[in-house]
């Protein structure tokens, strides 16, 4: 495992969070893994409702074409006039289909349908189509104390669009066995956006996720993910979780399915995390107390 990470592309040191308590509006996070399973529309999904239960705006962004996190939240995408796919393309405004306050309030959704799938074709020939969503959501990433964008299952262009509008990337990674497989070609990803799309790009978090405690294997991807990306792992693990795993069938996060489950606790504790590395809400604000 450690052989994987260390083989190529650099180590993740370059670039920092803000100072707790620094309140950024509008900061824009990709969550990416060009890994399937590894998580990504659960952490999507589960964050971005969490982090609306703690008082703060949230736009959860689907640029999958598989829509895990539009119908995760419940909505019915046969019911859609119209999804980010028509953003990207140019043909309708963001705010035209932005779906508001989905099963809690400030929790804002701009939701994918299966015309995602034809997107990265008819945008090859596109000027700047490396940086249509980052066009899309200028006029209403302000809005929102954080911006989660959902990324699909690789590294093609609708994760590039995702990269050239963030400020972070936000990592899951599965407590399984070839885990860390493709890591470092995902790495070598971030700094080429970074070189030439997005000079802020930074590693924001890395998530671990499906922990299992019981099992040597989790310990040993634990060990190996925080020894190469240091305090850039969140301290808050999401666990193995039948509750985690049945909420999406009900369209629901899990907090709203079963709030008090292992599962909920996790993504409320990671929620928390993630607003104080960010240096928003009252996570943020605490945070900065107690650096004076």
């Amino acid at each position: 495992m450690g052989r994987e990470l260390g083989s190529g592309g650099a180590r993740p040191g370059v670039g920092g969070h803000p100072e707790a308590g620094q309140r950024v509006r509008g900061r824009v996070l990709a969550i990416v893994n060009q890994k399937g399973g590894v998580g990504k529309s659960t952490t999507a999904v589960n964050l971005a409702a969490c982090v609306a239960e703690l008082g703060e705006r949230v736009l959860l962004v689907d640029m999958d074409p598989q829509a895990n996190a539009t119908s995760g939240v419940g909505i019915a995408r046969g019911s859609l006039s119209g999804s980010i796919y028509q953003c990207l393309i140019g043909a309708s405004q963001a705010e035209e289909v932005l779906v508001r306050d989905v099963g809690l309030p400030g929790l804002d959704v701009l939701p994918a349908t299966i015309d995602l799938a034809g997107a990265e074709v008819e945008l090859v020939s596109v000027l700047s189509r490396e940086y249509r969503l980052k066009e899309a959501l200028a006029g209403i990433r302000g809005e929102y104390g954080l911006v989660l964008v959902d990324s699909p299952p690789s590294l093609g262009l609708l994760t590039v669009n995702a990269l050239a509008v963030a400020d972070g990337a936000l990592i899951p990674i599965q407590c399984e066995y070839y885990a860390l497989e493709g890591v470092s070609q995902l790495m070598r990803t971030l700094e080429m956006v970074k070189r030439y799309l997005n000079p802020g790009l930074e590693i924001s978090g890395v998530l671990l996720t499906m922990y299992d405690p019981r099992t040597r294997l989790s310990e040993e991807v634990s060990r190996s993910v925080r020894e190469y990306f240091g305090d850039k792992v969140f301290k808050t693990v999401i666990p193995r979780n039948v509750r985690l795993s049945e909420a999406p069938s009900f369209g629901k996060p899990v907090i709203m399915y079963d709030g008090h489950s292992r599962g909920a606790e996790a993504y409320r504790q990671a929620a928390q995390e993630l607003l104080a590395r960010e240096g928003l809400g009252s996570a943020g604000a605490k945070a900065s107390e107690g650096r004076g």
